[in-house]
């Protein structure tokens, strides 16, 4: 079973850079026509600071930085009985390339089901670029197979 005293536990803040190289590509996989994610000239038309990330590119960066292994580890979770459970986001401004995200994470809760066959980490992220403005807000859930 997973420590319930981690609740409240704060990882390590990290930081993360946005490429504009990244942003085109991920566009294009998801199909995005809109050049605001390809075309730095069409972005700042609209009046952006530089190529706009889609919405979804910001978990994937979450992803990158490595917080999600880091909170693995520290719990001592088995990743091989790990699933993505949920995720949700709350965003405040644009992520444009050439950003620098820092990521703040805390652990907001742990409880499980099914007489501990699952246990769910509940894990709370707030997102500020290099301007200090807050991105976005970020929710998301582990879940861990016991079973």
């Amino acid at each position: 079973m997973i420590d319930k005293k981690y609740i409240g536990y704060t990882l390590s803040p990290v930081s993360w850079d946005v490429e504009k190289g990244r942003i085109a590509f991920f566009a294009k996989v998801i199909g995005l026509a809109d050049p605001i994610h390809t075309d730095e000239a069409a972005a700042k038309a609209a009046g952006y600071r530089g190529i706009v990330a889609p919405p979804t590119f910001i978990f994937g960066a979450s992803g990158d930085t490595g917080e999600t292994m880091q909170l693995i580890e520290k719990l001592e979770i088995d990743l091989g009985k790990v699933l993505h459970g949920e995720q949700r986001f709350d965003y405040h401004a644009p992520v444009c390339a050439g950003d620098t995200l820092r990521f703040e994470s805390r652990v907001s809760d742990i409880y499980d089901k099914k007489k501990g066959a699952l246990e769910f980490v509940v894990n709370e992220s707030k997102v500020t670029n290099q301007l200090g403005e807050r991105v976005a807000d970020l929710h998301s859930v582990l879940v861990v197979r016991h079973a």
